[in-house]
C-alpha cells in the first residue's frame, strides 16, 4: 500500500492495535501542524532503495525537506523527525526508516520517490508510521539507528553537540519532539585522551603534606636559621651551660636569680611577687631593677642554681635568635627581599656594640619590638613599598602585635619605655590619618581593626600601668634612686663612641682599644654598630627599593635617635635629652641614654635591607637575560656578600667564666641572713644562692643601692661587735655567714677567729664558711 502524495487515503492501521500514543508523541492531531502536501522528489527522478534495507541519510534527519504528508482527513502522521507515531499505530516491519516516500514518484506512478539531496529514500510500500517507529527504536541509546545501523560515538558525539539526543528524546521518559534541544547528557568522549585525576590523599596523607609545606615555609625556615646563627654566634655559651655566663657573673647572676624568684612566686604566693627574698627588710626590692617579669614562665622550671644558671644561657640565646626572626619579619613586612631581610635581623641582633650588653638580659631581650611592629603592620594591611591595602587588613596580627608589644614592655622598661612612646607616636599619626580619611572614605580602616586597636592599646596601657606602680614605691620610699642630669652625663656618650667597638668585638676589639681608654665609661660609650652597616645604609640613601620619602624619613631617624643617644653631650643636651628628662614620664629613671642606639641600628638596617633588596633584583634582572635564567653562582655568592661582612663584623670574644660555687650553708641556714663580705658585686652571686632555698637575705645588687643596706655594710664592716650585733638583732637578722674564701685582705680576716661569747652569740664552720647564730 502506498500513500498518494497528492491526496488519497490514509495509510492503513495494523488491525487489533491496542497501543496507546506512545511516550513520544505530541498530543492530539488537531495539535498538531498541518501536513505539506507537497512532493519533495524531484520529477522523473527515481533512486533505488539498498538492499540491505538501511537508511544512509544522517541520524536525525526528517523525512522530507518538507516533512511528511497525509492523505487530508486521515490520521495525522508524526512531523519529520520527531520519533512519535499517530495514536493507535501498530508496530512497523524491521528495517523500516523515517525517510519513507510520502507517495510514489509522479503521483500514482511507478517506482520509489528520491528523498533529499544526497539522501537515499525508503523502498517502495514503506509508509510513514513505520518510519515514526523506527526512529522512536533508534532513540534508545547504544541502539541501532532508524535505518537499524548502530550509532557509532562519533554519532552519538555529534548528536549531542547539536542538541538532536536530548534526555527522553524517543526514550519514553518524557515528551519527544516538543521544539526543544535538550542539553546532552552524554559525556565527552574526549575525556578518555585526558590525564588521569589525582587520587585524593587520605587523612594520614594530607597530615603529612601540610607537615611538609610547615617545615619548608620561609617562616619556618626563618626560625630555624635564627636559633642555629643563634648558638654559633653566642658560642661558648651553650658549651658549659650549667657553670658558665656571658661576659661576667654579676649581672647575669641577677638577673638568672630574678627569673627564679618570678617563677618561685608565681608558684607559691604570687601575691608577694614585689616582695622579694632579697633586700631583707626593704618592701618592694623585686622592682629594684628590670624585672624581666616576662620570662616568668620560664621560672616555672627546675629549682636552684645550677637550673637558674642553665635558664639564664638558655633565654640569652633566645633572645637572639628572637631578635634575628623579629627584625628579619619587620623587613619581609615592609617590602624587603629575603637577603636584605637577613642582613637587617643580623645587624640588629650582632651589632658590635650590643656585645658589650651582653651582661644585660633585659637589653639583649629586644626581639619583642620589632616583631611587634611587624604584627601590627601586617594586621593594618600596611608596608613602605606597597602603602596601605585594605584588602590585606588581618584583625588576628593586630591583636598578636598589641600582645607581643605588652609581653615585651614587662620585660624592663629599660628598653620598653622608649618603645611605648615610638607606640604611642605611632598611634597618634595613625589616628590623625584616620580622622583625614574619614572625610572622604567612611571607615577607612574598619571597624573590627579599630577596635582591635582600641583594645590592644588599653592592654598595652594597662600593663605599663600595672608594671609602673611598684616603680612608683620604690622611688617614694627612696628618694635616693631619683636620677639627676649629673648622672645622665656621667653615662653620655661622645661622638667618637659611635666609631669605637667594644672589647668583646672579635675583629675591632683589639683595634679599638686605644679609642676606648679615652672613654670616660666605655662599658656604655661603645656604641659601633658596625662600619658595613654603615656603608650598606648610606648605599640604600641612593640605590633602594624604598621611596625617596621614606628613605629621608629613615635618615631623620637615625639622625635624632644619635642626638638623643649623646645624652647631654650634645650642646649640653639642651634641646634634645632634657625636655625628654624632664617633662616625659619615667624619662628620668633611665641612667644610659646610649641604649638609645637601638632604635638607630633598627633604622639603618632597614636601609641596608633596601639597598641589599634593590641589588638583588638587579642581579635577577641580569640573569632573565641569560640562559638558562638563573643567577650563576658568583653572581649569588655577590649577593650573599653583604650578610657574610655583617656576620664577620658582629663575632663576639665575650668571655664566659665560671659562675662561683654556692657555699653549703646556703643550702642548710636559714633566714633572715647575712653574708659577709657584701657589696654591689659580692651580692649579686649571693641572691643566686638563695634560689635553693629562697630565704630571706639581706644582701641585694640593683640599679641603685638603698640607704638601709648602705648601714648594714657600714655597720658590719667591724663584725663582730657589739655594736653591729645589737643593729642586726634591730633589723630581725638571725644568722650571719662569712665566706672564708672571700676575706682575705679585709678586717673579717682577723675577726673571724675572735672570742663571741661575751656577745651572747655562736659560732659555727659549715664547709668553707662559718655560720654566727645570733
Amino acid at each position: 500500500m502506498t500513500t498518494n502524495a497528492t491526496g488519497g487515503s490514509p495509510p492503513p492501521r495494523q488491525t487489533g492495535s491496542t497501543d496507546p500514543t506512545p511516550a513520544g508523541g505530541t498530543g492530539s492531531p488537531q495539535d498538531r501542524p498541518a501536513p505539506d502536501a507537497r512532493d519533495s522528489s524531484e520529477p522523473g527522478r527515481t533512486d533505488p532503495s539498498p538492499t540491505d534495507g538501511t537508511d544512509p541519510k544522517p541520524d536525525g534527519a526528517g523525512s522530507g525537506p518538507a516533512g511528511s504528508s497525509a492523505t487530508p482527513g486521515g490520521p495525522d502522521p508524526k512531523p519529520a523527525g520527531s520519533g512519535a507515531e499517530p495514536a493507535g499505530a501498530g508496530p512497523k516491519p524491521d528495517g523500516a526508516g523515517p525517510g519513507a516516500d510520502e507517495g510514489r514518484a509522479g503521483g500514482g506512478k511507478g517506482g520509489a520517490a528520491p528523498g533529499p539531496a544526497g539522501t537515499e529514500v525508503q523502498p517502495s510500500g514503506t509508509t510513514v508510521e513505520e518510519a515514526g517507529a523506527t526512529a522512536a527504536a533508534a532513540g534508545q541509546a547504544g541502539a541501532p539507528d532508524r535505518t537499524g545501523t548502530r550509532r557509532t560515538w562519533k554519532d552519538k558525539f555529534r548528536r549531542s553537540r547539536t542538541g538532536q539526543d536530548g534526555p527522553g528524546k524517543g526514550r519514553g521518559d518524557g515528551p519527544a519532539g516538543d521544539g526543544e534541544n535538550k542539553p546532552a547528557t552524554e559525556a565527552d568522549p574526549w575525556t578518555s585522551f585526558a590525564p588521569a585525576p589525582e587520587p585524593v590523599p587520605g587523612r594520614s596523607g594530607r597530615a603529612v603534606r601540610a607537615t611538609g609545606r610547615f617545615l619548608v615555609h620561609e617562616w619556618t625556615l626563618a626560625v630555624l636559621a635564627s636559633l642555629a646563627l643563634a648558638v654559633g654566634m653566642t658560642w661558648p655559651t651553650l658549651r658549659y651551660p650549667l657553670y658558665t655566663l656571658p661576659q661576667d657573673y654579676w649581672d647575669p647572676s641577677l638577673q638568672a636569680w630574678q627569673m627564679a624568684w618570678s617563677g618561685h612566686a608565681l608558684r607559691t604566693n604570687p601575691g608577694q611577687l614585689f616582695q622579694s627574698n632579697t633586700f631583707f627588710p626593704e618592701p618592694w626590692s623585686f622592682a629594684f631593677s628590670d624585672m624581666l617579669l616576662g620570662y616568668a614562665p620560664a621560672g616555672l622550671l627546675g629549682t636552684g642554681p645550677d637550673a637558674a644558671v642553665l635558664r639564664y644561657n638558655i633565654m640569652f640565646v633566645l633572645a637572639h635568635a628572637m631578635a634575628t626572626f623579629g627584625a628579619y619579619v619587620l623587613a619581609r613586612q615592609l617590602g624587603a627581599g629575603r637577603i636584605g631581610s637577613a642582613v637587617a635581623g643580623v645587624s640588629y641582633t650582632y651589632a658590635p656594640w650590643l656585645l658589650a650588653q651582653a651582661g644585660h638580659l633585659h637589653i639583649v631581650s629586644n626581639g619583642g619590638i620589632p616583631l611587634a611592629l611587624a604584627m601590627l603592620a601586617r594586621g593594618h594591611g600596611w608596608s613602605l613599598r606597597h602603602g596601605y591595602r585594605p584588602e590585606r587588613r588581618r584583625v588576628g596580627w593586630a591583636y598578636a602585635g598589641w600582645v607581643v608589644a605588652a609581653w615585651q614592655l614587662s620585660l624592663g622598661f629599660g628598653i620598653g619605655l622608649v618603645f611605648a612612646y615610638v607606640l604611642a607616636l605611632t598611634l597618634l599619626v595613625s589616628a590623625a590619618v584616620w580622622l583625614w580619611r574619614r572625610r572622604r572614605v567612611r571607615r577607612p580602616f574598619g571597624r573590627r581593626l579599630f577596635v582591635a586597636d582600641l583594645v590592644g592599646g588599653l592592654l598595652f596601657a594597662a600593663v605599663g600601668a600595672l608594671l609602673a606602680v611598684p616603680y612608683f614605691k620604690v622611688a617614694e620610699l627612696h628618694p635616693n634612686a631619683e636620677r639627676t642630669l649629673g648622672d645622665i652625663g656621667v653615662y653620655s656618650p661622645p661622638a667618637s663612641g659611635f666609631f669605637t667597638a667594644p672589647a668583646e668585638s672579635w675583629i675591632w676589639g683589639g683595634l679599638h682599644e686605644g679609642a676606648r681608654a679615652a672613654l670616660p665609661w666605655h662599658p656604655e660609650m661603645t656604641l659601633l654598630p658596625g662600619f658595613v652597616l654603615y656603608a650598606l645604609a648610606a648605599g640604600g640613601l641612593f640605590f633602594s627599593v624604598w621611596r625617596l620619602r621614606h628613605r629621608l624619613l629613615m635618615l631623620a631617624g637615625v639622625i635624632v635617635t644619635m642626638v638623643i643617644a649623646m645624652g647631654t653631650r650634645f650642646f649640653d643636651g639642651t634641646f634634645t635629652y632634657a625636655p625628654l628628662f624632664e617633662h616625659l614620664p619615667g624619662f628620668n629613671g633611665l641612667r644610659t641614654p646610649g641604649r638609645m642606639m637601638l632604635w638607630t641600628t633598627l633604622l639603618l638596617g632597614l636601609l641596608a635591607a633596601g639597598a641589599v633588596s634593590a641589588f638583588a633584583r638587579r642581579v635577577r634582572e641580569i640573569s632573565a637575560d641569560r640562559v638558562p635564567s638563573r643567577p650563576s653562582p658568583w653572581l649569588r655568592a655577590v649577593t650573599l656578600l653583604p650578610l657574610l661582612l655583617v656576620l664577620v663584623e658582629g663575632l663576639n670574644d665575650t668571655p664566659h667564666p665560671v659562675v662561683p660555687e654556692q657555699p653549703v650553708a646556703m643550702r642548710t641556714v636559714e633566714g633572715p641572713l647575712l653574708v659577709l663580705p657584701s657589696g654591689q658585686n659580692q651580692d649579686q652571686p649571693v641572691m643566686l644562692w638563695s634560689t635553693t632555698r629562697f630565704q630571706q637575705v639581706v644582701n641585694g645588687g640593683s640599679g641603685f643601692t638603698p640607704k638601709q643596706l648602705d648601714d648594714v655594710r657600714r655597720v658590719s664592716a667591724a663584725f663582730p661587735d657589739q655594736t653591729s650585733v645589737d643593729y642586726l638583732r634591730t633589723l630581725g637578722v638571725r644568722n650571719v655567714v662569712v665566706l672564708r674564701d672571700q676575706i682575705v685582705g679585709t678586717p673579717w680576716e682577723v675577726t673571724v677567729d675572735a672570742p663571741v661569747e661575751q656577745l651572747g652569740i655562736t659560732r659555727q664552720q659549715v664547709g668553707n664558711a662559718v655560720v654566727f647564730r645570733l
